[in-house]
């Protein structure tokens, strides 16, 4: 197994300031909008981006975690039904937030999560890589890289709050 270092700390925060950018220039009015990480590094990355946003914008953006852990259509679903997003994402517009989007299953499963509870006005979708292979026809709004992988090879997004460095790698197995 070999990895290649394709971006650097630098170039990570680089690329989450354009995908903020981006995100305001698509959204004249942010005061509706809420950032919707899915768990585990999008959540964190979701974090950045509003804190991004914050500092160009002086304005406060929500952020919310999505665990889609009960969503997911690979494992036996949970009879846990109190699953619940503690916040009222109801005509909001939000935007998921996720590192890598591959098959398109997790966002799916994460809307599906939303959808469950709250009746937004709209959903965006954000990845800091889109390595491609879709399996469902989703495609995000803001695309930090696109990455075209082969099907042996897998993208690593490490982030300091989850591993302790940001980069992000291409690993061949």
């Amino acid at each position: 197994m070999s990895s290649k270092l394709l971006f650097d700390n630098i170039a990570l925060s680089r690329t989450i300031t354009r995908i903020c950018h981006e995100i305001l220039e698509k959204n004249k009015s942010i005061n509706n909008l809420v950032l919707a990480g899915i768990k585990t590094r999008g959540y964190f990355l979701a974090l950045r981006i509003a804190k991004k946003i914050e500092e160009i914008e002086e304005i406060k953006v929500d952020v919310v975690e999505v665990d889609i852990t009960n969503y997911r259509d690979d494992i036996q679903k949970s009879n846990n039904s109190s699953f619940k997003i503690n916040y009222n994402l109801e005509n909001k517009d939000i935007i998921l937030i996720d590192d890598v989007m591959y098959t398109g299953r997790t966002v799916r499963a994460a809307m599906d999560c939303i959808l469950d509870f709250y009746r937004p006005s709209r959903i965006m979708l954000a990845v800091l890589v889109d390595r491609g292979h879709r399996e469902l026809p989703i495609r995000a709004d803001f695309v930090g890289k696109n990455i075209p992988t082969s099907i042996n090879e897998k993208i690593k997004v490490n982030l300091t709050e989850v591993d302790d460095e940001d980069c992000v790698l291409i690993i061949n197995s």
